[in-house]
């Protein structure tokens, strides 16, 4: 079998070094009619994956990142509220280190929440 593909091979490539206008012509006829093909298919028969890039999270206006703006929302609102407090606490005078602990924890969640946005 391979041998029959090899003269086969070496025919052709015999042939298109004797008669290099025909090979050329046929070349191009096989090459434009691919290519109105190729552009007819893609007309008449969208493929549906094309052009699918998911713009960044900033500028997409879908439920999805409404959702989770509700949520880091809800979570600035839980810290700050839990903030007010551990102010009030200090101006009790009843803070502890462990509350102290607990203000900066937050504070650094805080500040995470607000850089996300």
């Amino acid at each position: 079998m391979k041998a029959f593909i090899k003269n086969i091979a070496k025919k052709w490539l015999r042939w298109s070094v004797e008669n290099p206008k025909k090979f050329y012509m046929y070349s191009m006829i096989f090459l434009s009619v691919s290519l109105i093909l190729s552009i007819s298919q893609a007309i008449l028969f969208p493929y549906d994956m094309t052009f699918r890039i998911k713009p960044p999270i900033l500028y997409s206006k879908s439920s999805v990142h409404h959702q989770s703006q509700s949520k880091s929302g809800k979570a600035v609102q839980d810290i700050v509220s839990e903030l007010q407090m551990l102010k009030e606490k200090r101006d009790r005078g009843a803070l502890l280190k462990e509350d102290s602990l607990r203000i900066e924890y937050l504070f650094y969640q805080y500040q995470n929440l607000k850089n996300e946005h």
